[in-house]
């Protein structure tokens, strides 16, 4: 994802939020992509993703919260220490994906 998606005030907004449908849906309309392509991104399939930006869902799932930011490639610096991914070698957590609040 571009950086200059992370750097848009609603963009950040909704990640402090916990606003993942408006977070998903901005960051797709910024970004140029379809549903489709946000689902191969992140693993979340179309159907949800599409749920997930009407409103008619919400994403509580610690592990799929986790898919999506790392999905999206989300700024360690927007998302902070918490949610860490393992990097590919399992021995230390992944910078990159981490949710501040």
């Amino acid at each position: 994802m571009a950086s200059e998606v992370w750097s848009s005030t609603d963009v950040q907004e909704a990640l402090f939020a916990r606003d993942f449908g408006r977070l998903c849906q901005l960051v797709r309309v910024a970004g140029q992509l379809r549903q489709s392509d946000m689902a191969e991104l992140t693993g979340l399939s179309q159907a949800f993703l599409s749920m997930l930006e009407s409103g008619a869902r919400r994403l509580t799932n610690i592990d799929k919260i986790i898919e999506l930011l790392a999905g999206l490639d989300t700024p360690a610096a927007l998302t902070g220490p918490m949610l860490r991914m393992p990097n590919s070698k399992g021995d230390e957590p992944d910078e990159r994906h981490g949710l501040c609040g």
